[in-house]
């Protein structure tokens, strides 16, 4: 979905009119219909407040460009699962059970590991060889990085 019907989307959803939302991310309603239109996207810092005020990440106002995953687990992430910090803002690097009120939950790659396989691992998936797979792939994620 284009960021224009999604920021329409938001917008009615939430009950708001063009100039109740323009109102509140500081902008003009003009600029609103710009982005409903197509014709303009809003910018960085406006990004972050539609984001916190609609309660989803910039990636999903973009149209989810990119494939968003934990560069602490690998984990795929979306808006259920992306981490926020204290303030309530959006972190789009780490999913919510790696980085928690903002501090990481793990703090070395053997303890990531240990609780991975313990909880990936299953009879089509042995212990042995979900361990040999994230010892290989962890380490190219960007938290494990040196």
């Amino acid at each position: 979905m284009e960021t224009k019907n999604i920021i329409f989307e938001l917008r009615t959803k939430n009950g708001l009119s063009q100039d109740e939302l323009a109102e509140k991310v500081y902008v003009t309603r003009q600029a609103v219909s710009r982005w409903e239109t197509g014709e303009t996207t809003p910018n960085t810092e406006t990004l972050k407040l539609l984001s916190k005020l609609f309660d989803v990440s910039i990636n999903t106002l973009l149209g989810s460009p990119r494939k968003l995953i934990c560069q602490c687990c690998g984990m795929p992430l979306d808006d259920s699962s992306i981490s926020k910090e204290t303030d309530g803002t959006f972190n789009e690097e780490y999913c919510k059970w790696c980085y928690t009120d903002g501090k990481f939950v793990y703090t070395s790659l053997e303890e990531l590991t240990d609780f991975l396989v313990g909880h990936m691992s299953n009879e089509n998936w042995p212990p042995e060889q979900a361990r040999a797979y994230f010892e290989e792939q962890l380490p190219k994620l960007n938290y494990w990085k040196p």
